[in-house]
């Protein structure tokens, strides 16, 4: 990769903030316009075949953020910088651009995901110790999300072997505020990350956003205890749907913090009881799990034979999320004119886009 130049990272910033751009719009602007400076240039255009009228973020609000990056002595990575997560890069959703703070070569190493209950267990928190201590005494980094309970456990037995931070917030704020000391070792031992830009609160919404983060640079997410529909089976969800290794601790059924490890081995997660398992699974992981969650969707590129003609999909999709080669076989378009019609859909906010691959209007 060539170095960006200044004006072509300030665009790349300008267009990811600007509206309805998400992570899989920003690929395909780029892919299709080349630079982030021609797709800002054309966005207008685009919304306007979608029916709205169309403003991206402005210069000064973008140069405000820049600033307040360089404030909080972080930096920025991009989709395509060589020190990006590799294996978060395959994610069809993965950020295209993220804040960090601390040594990004953590994330080049072979990397394990631990989970868990807030409210977790004296028992679990042990565990969580145990197996995040073990995991990088023997070369792994943990990923995880700094939260109370089993998060923060598995940041702390870790953080002398190497330790990755994902968190739902800007860069500069630490969430839960008790864990500001142990946010900023992470930051200065291990590699903090956040995909919201400087200044934004830790709100509800943000969560599975960090949480699919998380799953996506781990070859394994280790599950320790969770209580069912909580956000640790949401990451374990997430990380089966990008085809990496779902594992899970199981617990007493008379305990509401197990039934959602229990649930998962019921699902298709691996059981695991010691740090060998773990090691044993991640041995050598080629992107073939054992745990069978869910399979992976495909993703489907802009072809640059498809740049002017949108397919007609509008009667096909409603609130309902549906999957994107299914409006592709229903159309009987090709991929190309099924994705820049939702491209355009997207723009001018009347599509949302779900995990799995699949899409439905706002």
């Amino acid at each position: 990769m060539e170095a960006l130049s200044q004006a072509e990272a300030f665009a790349r910033i300008r267009l990811l903030r600007s509206p309805n751009v998400g992570p899989v719009s920003y690929r395909q602007l780029l892919h299709r316009f080349g630079t982030a400076e021609a797709a800002l240039a054309a966005l207008p255009d685009l919304v306007r075949r979608g029916g709205a009228g169309y403003q991206p973020a402005s210069e000064d609000r973008i140069s405000k953020e820049i600033q307040a990056v360089r404030t909080a002595e972080a930096r920025y990575l991009f989709h395509d910088s060589p020190d990006y997560p590799p294996l978060l890069a395959e994610l069809e959703g993965a950020p295209p651009i993220l804040t960090c703070r601390g040594d990004a070569a953590l994330a080049q190493r072979p990397c394990v995901a631990i989970v868990g209950a807030r409210n977790a267990s004296a028992a679990a928190v042990k565990l969580a110790r145990m197996f995040a201590g073990e995991l990088a005494e023997a070369g792994y980094v943990v990923v995880s999300g700094l939260a109370r309970g089993i998060d923060g456990a598995a940041h702390q037995a870790a953080l002398a072997g190497g330790t990755i931070g994902v968190i739902a917030s800007g860069i500069e704020i630490a969430y839960p505020p008790e864990h500001a000391d142990l946010q900023e070792a992470v930051a200065t031992q291990g590699l903090l990350l956040a995909e919201q830009p400087p200044g934004t609160e830790p709100l509800a919404r943000h969560f599975p956003s960090r949480n699919r983060i998380i799953a996506g640079i781990a070859a394994g997410t280790l599950i320790v205890e969770a209580a069912p529909k909580s956000g640790s089976l949401i990451t374990a969800r997430l990380a089966g749907e990008a085809g990496r290794e779902v594992m899970a601790v199981p617990g007493s059924p008379l305990d509401s913090r197990s039934q959602g490890c229990n649930q998962l081995i019921r699902d298709g997660a691996t059981l695991v009881q010691r740090t060998d398992d773990v090691i044993e699974l991640l041995t050598g992981f080629q992107g073939q799990p054992r745990s069978v969650l869910r399979e992976t969707m495909p993703g489907w590129e802009l072809a640059p034979e498809d740049a002017g003609h949108p397919a007609d999909i509008a009667a096909l999709l409603t609130t309902a999320p549906v999957p994107v080669d299914e409006l592709v076989r229903q159309s009987g378009s090709s991929a190309g004119s099924v994705q820049l019609a939702l491209l355009e859909l997207e723009l001018a906010g009347s599509l949302v886009r779900h995990a799995g691959g699949r899409v439905s209007r706002s």
